[in-house]
């Protein structure tokens, strides 16, 4: 008797067979014979595939309009460094009014002094830690206060605050988890709740960053990876249920771009790997050894000069989000090894995927 993985994509194999193979050109005859049109089942399997295909590749090519941007106004968060710095800066250049939430800027943060000096005189930046309640509220009313005449609400939240760690999960702390959680989800969810009726009233967009590792799991990267895979789920489930109000929901997916963010250096690696291994149980130390946790810190640092550093491709899916009239639910800006590393962990059979890019 077949069991695990290979027992469920075998009888996954057969049934997608029997289901293209069989009944959709079975049941695309019976439906063309009525018609007065005459195909095999053959041209009919091969024309499904085709329509298929196309019906990806249009995604790419058909015009999907885009609004006017002078006039609307977006709220993102983490606009300290990378992506919410950038683009703060891209969309003040395009007239849009910006709100750009700093964590950094009550203590003078670089980020938060820069986009004052060379911003437009529509360029906000406020303070905002997206835990702190009591700073989402603040930020709440000064956006109600300070909304361009003639808008009805906030046009766009862009939820772009992030906080990353790694470590094998038996290496990292329940604190360490919490600690990105708080960060990556629920900070997340309490902009999003805070700022909803204002957006809800625009019929606007909200944008949310999760990460190619929403979709597909990697060693020693649970604490970070956990929390995206949550805000998929969150954007999902927003996403069906802001249909009714206009709202249109869209999921960032980046892939590597450690060298152009500067959200893992070599010494904050080194300095976070100091706190795991002196965190760490001594029945665990002993039990992966020094040489092992080594292995994964100097891969991780290894890392840090690798992947993307030009995040236009991000920032830009970050925009047509934003300003297309039908903006993708998902954008995947990353390189083609990890489009094509996600579309095999998402679409092939588990142990496939496990077996080639984990195990191998």
């Amino acid at each position: 008797m077949l069991s695990g993985d290979f027992g469920r994509s075998l009888f996954a194999a057969l049934v997608l067979t029997a289901l293209f193979g069989v009944v959709v050109p079975a049941t695309s005859s019976v439906l063309l014979q009525w018609m007065g049109i005459s195909l095999g089942g053959v041209e009919l399997a091969v024309g499904f595939f085709v329509v298929c295909f196309l019906s990806v590749l249009l995604q790419s090519i058909v015009p999907r309009f885009r609004l006017n941007p002078k006039g609307k106004a977006v709220l993102i968060t983490g606009c300290d460094t990378g992506f919410g710095l950038r683009l703060a800066k891209q969309l003040d250049d395009l007239g849009m009014y910006v709100f750009a939430g700093c964590l950094l800027k009550d203590k003078g943060g670089k980020g938060a002094l820069e986009l004052q000096r060379t911003g437009s005189n529509r360029m906000k930046v406020i303070q905002l830690d997206v835990t702190n309640d009591k700073q989402i509220e603040d930020a709440v009313r000064f956006v109600q206060l300070n909304l361009p005449e003639g808008q009805p609400g906030l046009w766009g939240i862009v939820n772009n605050a992030g906080a990353s760690a790694f470590g094998e999960i038996e290496w990292s702390s329940i604190d360490l988890y919490k600690k990105v959680m708080d960060v990556n989800l629920w900070g997340m969810v309490r902009c999003t709740k805070a700022f909803l009726p204002q957006i809800r009233r625009s019929k606007g967009r909200v944008v949310n960053m999760a990460s190619g590792l929403a979709r597909m799991m990697a060693p020693s990267r649970s604490v970070y990876a956990v929390s995206k895979f949550a805000v998929g789920g969150f954007s999902d489930c927003l996403r069906y249920e802001m249909r009714r109000w206009g709202v249109k929901v869209s999921i960032i997916e980046p892939g590597n771009y450690i060298a152009g963010t500067d959200i893992f250096t070599k010494e904050s690696v080194k300095e976070m790997s100091k706190l795991l291994w002196n965190n760490m149980p001594d029945n665990i130390k002993e039990d992966y050894g020094q040489e092992l946790f080594d292995f994964r810190v100097n891969q991780l640092v290894g890392y840090t000069n690798a992947g993307m550093s030009d995040l236009s491709p991000v920032l830009n899916a970050y925009e047509d989000a934003l300003l297309s009239r039908f903006p993708f639910i998902r954008y995947q800006p990353m390189e083609s090894y990890w489009t094509i590393r996600s579309f095999i962990f998402t679409h092939f059979p588990a142990c496939i995927a496990d077996y080639w890019y984990i195990y191998r």
